[in-house]
């Protein structure tokens, strides 16, 4: 298992630009795995890496936790995975297996955990090395680019979804329509919910209904807690936003042990009234993303569904346009990049 060469886009330090660079990828070590990377989705949270967003990020970094690619080297201790095997790398970059959250079968949580392209390069590159525990096996009937998003948007929104406790036709909202959202509506009509779509402008209600949405609110012309209560109360709202004022108003469309669970992180604090939170035993969560198991999971259910990402697509080497713009906003919807490989 020689080392290869090959393209990496790095950034050299906190809000420093990005570099198309040649590098070195060593063999893999103990427990890790050499990926050839076929695509790497363009997450919002690459900015904690480009713009140094977490402490103790070592520089240069290469970002990218949306990785679909195929084995090109495998550690002699690592069980399961073969060279030539395809796989995908998500958020989760690996899991101690010692800690207390890692014996209590909680690996997302672990103490120790790393995140790809934070805590060691990720997918930005023509080669990722990474550890074993951490991947997801893809299925054939998933093209690389198609995968790619799902690593992180894909698990993100399925996982929160199947763990949020509401069950086949329970009244279920997807609070936005973007990168996550419109993921969070496929995977939760597929799933058997009765499934509201909420967004601004009458103009995103078809695609909502596209996606399989029963109902469509327009936050702007409605009161969208005001109509989910209408509905008799969302047994789960899935939030995709970052809107605190958005949170605030969302508990109000909850039904009797409604849930908030919150996957977009709020720009800024958010208030919540604890009165209808207490006397209707409604609560608020979050969730964090998923492992590779959860990730595999969310691959085969997609290939079952037929659940996919609408995409935007660039070549490595554009990797700065890429980034910029899916930080504009104005992608439809996840932006990913390929390597040609």
């Amino acid at each position: 298992m020689p080392s290869v060469s090959g393209r990496a886009v790095q950034v050299t330090a906190a809000g420093g630009a990005f570099e198309l660079v040649q590098k070195q990828f060593a063999d893999p070590g103990p427990g890790q795995v050499r990926i050839r990377v076929q695509a790497c989705g363009v997450c919002h949270s690459d900015a904690i890496t480009k713009f140094g967003l977490f402490p103790g990020i070592a520089y240069p970094r290469v970002p990218g936790h949306e990785i679909a690619g195929v084995l090109d080297a495998v550690a002699a201790d690592v069980p399961l995975f073969k060279p030539g095997q395809r796989v995908g790398l998500g958020w989760h970059g690996g899991h101690c297996n010692y800690c207390t959250p890692c014996r209590k079968g909680d690996f997302i949580l672990c103490e120790n955990g790393k995140i790809s392209g934070i805590s060691f390069d990720g997918g930005y590159a023509d080669y990722v090395i990474a550890p074993a525990n951490a991947l997801a096996l893809i299925p054939d009937e998933l093209l690389d680019a198609d995968a790619a998003p799902l690593m992180c948007a894909g698990v993100t929104t399925y996982n929160s979804l199947r763990h949020s406790g509401a069950k086949p036709g329970d009244l279920v909202a997807i609070l936005g329509m973007g990168g996550l959202g419109h993921l969070g509506v496929q995977f939760a009509a597929k799933s058997g919910y009765r499934t509201v779509a909420i967004a601004r402008g009458e103009d995103k209600a078809p695609l909502a209904k596209q996606l399989g949405a029963h109902i469509y609110i327009d936050s702007t012309t409605q009161d969208f807690a005001a109509e989910l209560q209408k509905l008799g109360g969302a047994v789960v709202i899935l939030s995709t936003l970052t809107n605190a004022e958005s949170l605030t108003a969302a508990v109000g469309g909850l039904g009797p042990n409604g849930k908030l669970v919150i996957l977009g992180v709020p720009d800024k604090p958010f208030q919540a009234n604890a009165i209808p939170l207490v006397m209707g035993n409604r609560s608020i969560a979050g969730w964090a993303s998923g492992t590779g198991m959860d990730s595999e999971d969310t691959l085969n259910f997609s290939a079952l569904a037929n659940v996919k990402a609408m995409i935007e697509t660039f070549p490595l080497e554009k990797a700065n346009e890429a980034f910029n713009r899916m930080m504009s906003g104005k992608a439809r919807f996840r932006v990913v990049l390929t390597t040609g490989n």
